[in-house]
């Protein structure tokens, strides 16, 4: 049924591109990568029969007609950028898998009532501009002008971005789906951690995402010769930077489900003998429930009070984003059960820790997931890996689910 072969090929294909000596991937949003990867996908798509064009916001869409080209569409799809030195699974396999069932379907002269389409989604990452998930957003309408002006390490804005690829800034607004077009999204991912692994099982369904909160912190200091000023005397940034982030660690540790993480930092005026004067640094903030997160980040932001008085320095906090967590629907929690029945698969329900465009598809119809095992957790890293058979076992419970949910005809 599913072509095991022609997937792993378009996987490895498509990794190809944006790969560096390291052996790991990196594809940015609106970078010449992101475009070849593009174009590669749109010829996959074609090759699977489907309708292709590509959206406001830079989003890749393949259409498959269903019997009635008036019912609401299923969607399904993953990303195709990358994080810094990534994996090639990530969003890849997701997108490609979603191709292999509709082309599958295509071979086979199975016939559905609705239309299925594929989504390739510009930039779920967020790694160039720290913003994530902007193809998404535009999809629902999540996107405003204010948001173009994020700018990525260069100096360049997403506007600016944007237009160097040839598309309209002022347009994103075209891109944006209505509630009643979209029957449901279903998202095959792989999972990203070790869960399944423990299990010894191939796939899972997803029962729901966490939050995602992403903060940049500045702390402000002073600044002073690292010789002539006394440790009595000093207002050291990075000195109270340091505590902080041992208060991040402690705080997610106290509930068992919260996951916090300092990614990034930036030290100023960055010289050997000089006192930090400003540290810059991230904070991304998860859990399945919004208010253990609520609870955590306060507690958390009590403590940074705390230090900034003890410390004599000041904090400003900048919301990247806040996301809600995002309930998968039951209905597709147990047409994905139906679908692992069919594979003769055993199905699991796990949440999912990342985040992923689904999260935002929610807010304008119902949502699944499903997660193929990942290699001793790993990912966002050039040793990612899932098996071809596991892979070959989630594009399987895709192809069944789909069929489910977009009711086949014959």
């Amino acid at each position: 049924m599913i072509n095991k072969e022609r997937l792993l090929h378009r996987l490895l294909e498509l990794g190809k591109i944006g790969r560096n000596q390291s052996g790991g991937i990196t594809r940015h949003a609106f970078t010449q990568e992101d475009r070849s990867a593009k174009d590669l996908v749109a010829v996959y798509m074609q090759e699977a029969g489907l309708q292709v064009r590509e959206d406001a916001v830079g989003n890749l869409i393949g259409r498959r007609e269903g019997c009635d080209p008036n019912a609401a569409v299923v969607l399904t799809g993953s990303h195709i950028d990358s994080v810094c030195d990534g994996g090639i699974y990530d969003g890849a396999l997701g997108l490609l898998g979603a191709i292999e069932v509709l082309q599958t379907l295509n071979e086979q002269h199975i016939e559905t009532k609705h239309p299925i389409e594929v989504y390739a989604f510009n930039d779920e990452e967020g790694s160039r501009f720290s913003f994530s998930m902007f193809g998404s957003r535009g999809v629902i309408g999540n996107l405003s002008h204010k948001d173009l002006e994020m700018k990525d390490r260069n100096g360049i804005s997403v506007a600016e971005a944007m237009k160097a690829q040839g598309y309209d800034p002022n347009k994103i607004g075209e891109a944006n789906r209505s509630q009643e077009s979209i029957k449901a999204f279903i998202e095959l991912h792989i999972e990203q951690g070790k869960v399944l692994e423990s299990k010894n099982l191939s796939i899972g369904i997803v029962s729901g995402i966490v939050n995602e909160l992403w903060l940049k912190c500045s702390v402000y200091g002073e600044a002073g010769h690292a010789g002539a000023t006394p440790m009595t005397l000093r207002h050291d940034a990075l000195v109270a930077a340091a505590e902080m982030v041992q208060v991040v660690e402690r705080e997610a540790k106290s509930t068992g489900t919260t996951v916090a993480t300092v990614g990034r930092l930036n030290v100023q005026p960055g010289g050997i003998n000089i006192i930090p004067g400003t540290v810059e640094f991230t904070l991304d903030l998860r859990d399945t429930s919004q208010e253990v997160s609520d609870k955590v980040e306060r507690q958390i932001f009590k403590e940074f009070d705390r230090i900034c008085k003890d410390r004599g320095v000041s904090l400003k906090t900048d919301i990247l984003q806040r996301i809600p967590p995002a309930p998968c629907a039951k209905e597709f929690q147990i047409a994905a059960q139906k679908a692992c029945v069919a594979s003769e698969l055993p199905y699991f329900s796990l949440p999912s820790g990342a985040g992923h465009d689904a999260m935002q598809m929610v807010n304008i119809c119902p949502i699944g997931m499903i997660f193929v095992r990942s290699k001793d957790g790993i990912s966002h890293n050039p040793a990612e890996w899932s098996s071809p058979d596991d892979c070959a076992d989630g594009v399987k419970v895709l192809y069944y689910t789909l069929l489910e949910l977009a009711v086949k005809v014959s």
